[in-house]
């Protein structure tokens, strides 16, 4: 214990560092956590997710302005001409627009054209001509595709299977690489900060489509990277640090991450607010996902994961290696 330094019988330097008493707040963390998890899971109870058009199906219309138009007027004379929930969103520069039209507003104009693979031509058509009538300047219709429910239905169950998949596969990594209590702290963290997440869509009612899910799993890889390394210090000092508690042990290990982790936390966040805001309406919500996801990941790793070891009762016993029979005595001289 010559390496450490004690005020009032807690560990408050080692090594030369100062350490933060981390610990101190895990109750009131984990009553946030609580909080957090409890209030996302009843947003999607009562709200559900708003599948975007790659999940719920759909036609999508890629429509270009000789002169840039305002995304509210072009949103009101869809309404207005009966293409209700379209959504307007800029594509590529201020005069180009990509509309997406959900599945039964694209079939109600399906059945009005004849029943053949002209039909989502004859959409966008009628799309384009709705909007010139507003317009001062011409309109070209660049593309259109349409997504059928059947494919959006099993986009969103290897979606879901993804999700399962990886957390599955990262309990076992875990597992095998330090020991089951930090498999299960790892695994409640990950759940915690994915439930929130989606909660987080379902309150605002934000469009979950392909590109979300790609943020969610991209925090789910995120999130477990910052845990691993806290995990790591924190078996390495259970082995270092002599006659310690396990919260000062976790208080010192999180101390020695700290910077690593406020750096890599605020760079990375520093991408995503670029991205937030010039990076165009298309891949806002995934940026948005990624910025809640990183910040609710960076506390998981620092309370939810460590709570967990603290909850299941973590000693030096549970990292020590077995010692085989008879090592004691090929040891001897």
């Amino acid at each position: 214990m010559s390496n450490t330094k004690e005020v009032n019988g807690k560990i408050t330097e080692y090594m030369g560092k100062r350490v933060y008493d981390f610990m101190r707040w895990r109750k009131l963390a984990s009553a946030v956590s609580i909080i957090l998890v409890v209030v996302s899971i009843a947003a999607l109870a009562m709200n559900g997710l708003k599948l975007g058009l790659d999940f719920t199906g759909g036609t999508q219309i890629d429509v270009g302005y000789e002169n840039a138009p305002k995304i509210e007027d072009v949103r009101s004379q869809l309404e207005q001409a009966g293409f209700k929930g379209a959504a307007v969103v800029r594509f590529g520069s201020d005069r180009e627009l990509l509309i997406k039209l959900p599945p039964e507003v694209a079939e109600s104009l399906a059945q009005q054209n004849a029943r053949d693979a002209a039909a989502n031509n004859s959409i966008g058509d009628k799309v384009v001509e709705v909007l010139t009538q507003h317009s001062e300047g011409g309109i070209d219709l660049r593309r259109v595709e349409m997504v059928g429910p059947q494919i959006g239905e099993e986009l969103r169950d290897d979606g879901g299977l993804g999700m399962l998949f990886a957390l599955a596969v990262v309990m076992a990594y875990v597992a095998l690489r330090f020991q089951y209590k930090f498999a299960i702290g790892a695994v409640v963290a990950l759940i915690h900060d994915v439930i929130i997440v989606l909660g987080f869509f379902a309150i605002f009612r934000l469009d979950f489509d392909l590109t979300v899910l790609a943020a969610v799993l991209a925090v789910i890889g995120y999130s477990i990277n910052d845990t691993i390394v806290v995990f790591d210090r924190i078996r390495e000092n259970f082995r270092k640090v002599r006659q310690a508690e396990p919260a000062e042990i976790i208080n010192i290990s999180m101390s020695q991450t700290l910077g690593r982790t406020f750096m890599t936390s605020f760079t990375t966040l520093l991408v995503l607010w670029a991205l937030q805001f010039f990076g165009g309406e298309l891949i806002h919500n995934f940026s948005l996902a990624l910025i809640v996801g990183i910040v609710i990941g960076t506390f998981s790793s620092v309370y939810v994961a460590a709570n967990i070891l603290m909850a299941m009762n973590i000693t030096k016993e549970d990292l020590m290696p077995p010692v085989k029979e008879g090592a004691e005595m090929d040891d001897m001289p």
